[in-house]
């Protein structure tokens, strides 16, 4: 029996390692998200603390910013019919979100809107409520990054192919995690360096919890973070990574204004 069981575990090791290796995109943003909720954490307020304690006692907003990417594998109807569009919203070039709105199936403003009356209602189960402050922590990370703003011709960059350091890459995966983990440091690790870096003017001036404003910051920025070029490296890192950091310290510090205001008495 012991055999077998060392067997099947292996079996299972052997698949799941698998199943990420086909399926890279589930890795990916780990840092970054990680690295906004790190920061949110040092600035929710009381009534978020205790929401925290209520649904995820002993986890922190840095452990549940990942879990509505992790869950893509989970099987439940929810994740695989539902959720995918909840992780951007798509702004044509010379549009705003409010000229073009949502599409049917909702996207990461409508899922926000969601998600922000789910974790509120009582009726709701705890599981229910759960999968909606989590998901409320993801949503405000992806809107920060500027492809998740995307324009709608080529999947967030994800179709812009190109070398990053040597080996195959796309823009939009350059920008969740190939800046980010060229830095060589945890998420802690970034997460302190960032806080040490930011004024109390600019937390002040961060502390924005409309959504409508990050969108518009993320499209902004978006075209100027494209590259004709077929491969990048040092150069692009040195161009981009003030903006890249300046969004990851957004994003924590807007994870905490909007929850703030959410859960405010």
């Amino acid at each position: 029996m012991q055999i077998r069981s060392i067997s099947f575990g292996a079996v299972i090791t052997f698949l799941l390692m698998s199943l990420v290796a086909a399926n890279p995109a589930w890795a990916w943003g780990k840092n970054g998200h990680r690295i906004a909720g790190e920061i949110a954490s040092q600035h929710i307020s009381p009534q978020v603390k205790a929401i925290m304690a209520e649904l995820f006692p002993n986890r922190t907003l840095a452990e549940i910013s990942t879990l509505a990417d992790f869950n893509r594998s989970n099987p439940a109807e929810f994740w695989q019919k539902q959720a995918g569009p909840y992780h951007y919203v798509t702004v044509p070039d010379g549009t705003t979100y409010v000229d073009v709105g949502a599409p049917k199936q909702g996207d990461a403003y409508t899922g926000l809107q969601m998600f922000s009356e789910w974790v509120k209602d009582p009726k709701r189960s705890v599981a229910e409520r759960q999968t909606a402050l989590h998901f409320i922590v993801h949503i405000v990370g992806d809107l920060h990054q500027p492809l998740h703003v995307g324009n709608g011709k080529d999947r967030g960059g994800n179709d812009v192919k190109l070398d990053f350091f040597w080996e195959s890459s796309n823009l939009h995966r350059i920008w969740d995690s190939g800046i980010i983990d060229q830095q060589k440091l945890s998420y802690t690790e970034y997460s302190d360096w960032l806080t040490r870096k930011m004024t109390p003017q600019q937390i002040a001036q961060w502390m924005e919890p409309d959504p409508m404003v990050w969108i518009q910051e993320s499209y902004d920025i978006r075209n100027g973070i494209y590259t004709n070029n077929e491969s990048e490296n040092y150069n692009y890192v040195y161009a981009h990574i003030d903006a890249l950091n300046r969004r990851l310290s957004q994003a924590g510090i807007r994870t905490a204004a909007y929850l703030n205001q959410l859960f405010v008495q």
